[in-house]
């Protein structure tokens, strides 16, 4: 079992900048491939981005060259710097661990492909 709690996110003003810390317990998640997902009112659950255990990261279209997804592998937590925020990227944010094993080197965008689960942390951006 692995438990994941977020921290950091708060209220920013468009344009400003907040990062989010996803710190995982039970055991260590430095091999896998770990995503970060955010969730509007009224909006399904969509991927943020992801960071392979490699430290190799991909984002979602609307965030690329916004935000930056690192890792700390000794302190078994993993990142979410969050710039030139937009009122849009208001929602929960998640961190979750992908299920596909040690290693994966595949896609890390679906969803339903992740197991672990944080509870969520509040993001507003106001205009």
């Amino acid at each position: 079992q692995v438990q994941l709690v977020e921290s950091g996110g708060g209220l920013v003003q468009a344009g400003g900048s907040l990062s989010l810390s996803c710190a995982a317990s039970g055991r260590s998640v430095s091999s896998y491939a770990m995503g970060w997902f955010r969730q509007a009112p009224g909006k399904e659950r969509e991927f943020v981005g992801a960071i392979y255990w490699s430290g190799g990261s991909t984002y979602a279209d609307s965030v690329k060259g916004r935000f930056t997804i690192s890792r700390d592998n000794v302190k078994n937590t993993i990142y979410l710097q969050m710039n030139s925020l937009k009122p849009e990227d208001t929602a929960v944010y998640s961190c979750a661990v992908h299920r596909g094993g040690s290693h994966y080197s595949g896609t890390l965008y679906l969803t339903g492909e992740y197991d672990y689960w944080g509870q969520g942390n509040q993001v507003t951006v106001a205009s």
